[in-house]
């Protein structure tokens, strides 16, 4: 198994790993779609709730499996007080508050527009870096995130959602303000790692990040949902969708993700993160049916030429440095790819 996984080439699994997360806000929205069709007692037993509670125990047990070993207690004896706060507050906000507006957000507004605003995240993140970091960019960069600006702000303002939000005369849909809350939640999240959280092993920060994100989620949805919010936790027909999704989108998603990470560079990943919601809304198409309104049409075309020249900025900044994979264990395991199905 070990020699099929070293001669198989890293870009085979980054490919399935981002076809599989630009599915996952389609096949979350169906499997919750079906869940509305078997209702117990008037509730849907595979609500967003659970399904993110679920997928993040699922992935929990995926990542203790891999990561265990970074858990000595000499390791952990050698983290400080800070240490433990950064790592608790990025927990909160990455494995808890972000991926709960996305779920929210799945409620409110088609999948088309949470994979186009939700590339607010990648500028977001070069704008931190930039701003925190003192990171230096090429014009190609800075173009090409101006025009995905530009098709973001075009996706937000100009098309429709069935709950809006006036904000100083301005109609918003709901869901695309809360998806954009996640992207810049997520932005922060993702400085902080690069920030103080270096000197920490990389499965301390996974695994204490899911722990901590799990265990605050649940506690919110208690607290403002109540007690019976998770009633049907426990329920055959849940767990039956459950195993299916926890499989493919969280299990498969994540291992090929970090096996394609071990050999590729820095452009392939970024590339890969490129990618990810062209395909995402190809996938809304073929799973959900949804067809891109005039809006949708404006802010991915602008979005597409933006990853183009992106792209093309990361690909001359890289041959420049004359490295092409500089990026840490923690900034690769981050890069900016949407929600992927936990």
């Amino acid at each position: 198994m070990q020699k099929i996984l070293t001669r198989t080439p890293s870009q085979l699994y980054l490919g399935i790993a981002v076809l599989i997360f630009a599915a996952s806000n389609s096949v979350t929205r169906k499997i919750v779609e079906i869940g509305q069709n078997h209702l117990i007692d008037g509730r849907n037993p595979i609500s967003l709730c659970n399904v993110l509670f679920v997928g993040n125990l699922c992935a929990l047990g995926l990542m203790t499996l891999i990561f265990h070993r970074d858990w000595k207690p000499r390791t952990l004896k050698a983290l400080t007080r800070n240490h433990w706060i950064s790592l608790s507050i990025t927990g909160v906000l990455s494995g808890a508050i972000a991926p709960a507006l996305i779920f929210t957000a799945l409620e409110k507004t088609s999948v088309t527009n949470i994979v186009l605003i939700g590339r607010f995240e990648p500028i977001f993140t070069l704008l931190l870096s930039f701003l925190l970091l003192g990171s230096r960019f090429n014009h190609w960069t800075i173009t090409g995130s101006i025009i995905s600006l530009l098709g973001v702000a075009a996706t937000a303002f100009l098309g429709s959602s069935e709950q809006t939000m006036m904000i100083p005369g301005v109609h918003l849909g709901v869901g695309d303000i809360y998806v954009a809350i996640a992207a810049l939640i997520a932005a922060v999240s993702t400085i902080m790692g690069k920030l103080q959280l270096q000197a920490i092993p990389l499965g301390i920060i996974i695994i204490y990040r899911n722990i901590t994100g799990t265990v605050i989620f649940f506690i919110l949805a208690n607290l403002l949902y109540g007690l019976h919010h998770f009633m049907d936790i426990f329920s055959p027909f849940l767990w039956q969708w459950m195993l299916i999704y926890a499989a493919i989108i969280v299990v498969a998603g994540q291992l090929f993700w970090l096996v394609g990470l071990r050999k590729s560079t820095s452009t392939e990943i970024n590339f890969a993160s490129l990618l990810n919601p062209i395909l995402a809304i190809m996938m809304a198409y073929l799973i959900l049916g949804e067809v891109p309104n005039s809006a949708q049409y404006v802010g991915g075309f602008l979005l597409l030429v933006g990853v183009i020249l992106s792209f093309m900025g990361n690909l001359s900044q890289s041959k420049r440095m004359g490295d092409l994979s500089t990026a840490s264990p923690i900034e690769k395991i981050d890069t900016p790819m949407g929600f992927r199905g936990i």
